[in-house]
């Protein structure tokens, strides 16, 4: 759990809770804070949720938002991979810059929303490599590694993504909008 170094007692979602997410669009801002709102509207208390996506330089920043849905519906993982890989063939390997991104928020019953943002440049590896990780991971290679998201150790990976960066900086940005709360106040 990315905020278990914080003094935050974090409670995941049970998979039978009955809320009804808004439909993501093309912002992850919006999408984050709509999510967070969401739950905390549903369950009266404070709420975390986050939107992240993939950027290729080559794609013009695609598939961005959309990255969870790129290549259309009934595409898993694997078969993401394999369109991505198949729109960037034969792109060398200096134009295939891209990087993770995601905005964390938070929200609270009486409608304060924090958010925060992190981002984890790198390229997109011509093959699949790893069996580690999840999403894009076996064909993202983070700057300054030779190896792809897929290969980190988990820590690894939190230390540098793009969720990892966010949610620490969300954390802080919860500490300054909400000194009080973290000791235990509203």
């Amino acid at each position: 759990m990315l905020l278990a170094q914080s003094p935050l007692e974090v409670t995941p979602l049970e998979p039978d809770h009955g809320i009804v997410f808004p439909e993501e669009g093309d912002d992850y801002a919006a999408n984050a804070i709509a999510k967070a709102k969401t739950v905390a509207r549903a369950l009266g208390e404070p709420a975390v949720a986050d939107d992240s996506g993939l950027e290729v330089d080559a794609l013009d920043g695609g598939p961005g938002p959309r990255s969870a849905r790129y290549g259309g519906p009934g595409l898993d993982d694997a078969g993401r991979v394999s369109k991505l890989l198949e729109a960037l063939e034969g792109v060398p390997p200096a134009s295939r810059g891209a990087r993770f991104y995601c905005v964390a928020a938070c929200a609270w019953p009486d409608g304060t929303v924090v958010t925060a943002a992190g981002a984890c440049p790198g390229h997109i590896a011509t093959r699949r490599r790893g069996r580690g990780g999840f999403g894009y991971d076996p064909i993202f290679v983070p700057e300054h590694y030779d190896v792809s998201m897929a290969e980190l150790a988990a820590h690894e990976k939190d230390a540098i993504s793009h969720r990892g960066r966010a949610f620490r900086a969300l954390y802080e940005a919860i500490r300054e909008a909400r000194s009080g709360w973290l000791e235990g106040g509203a």
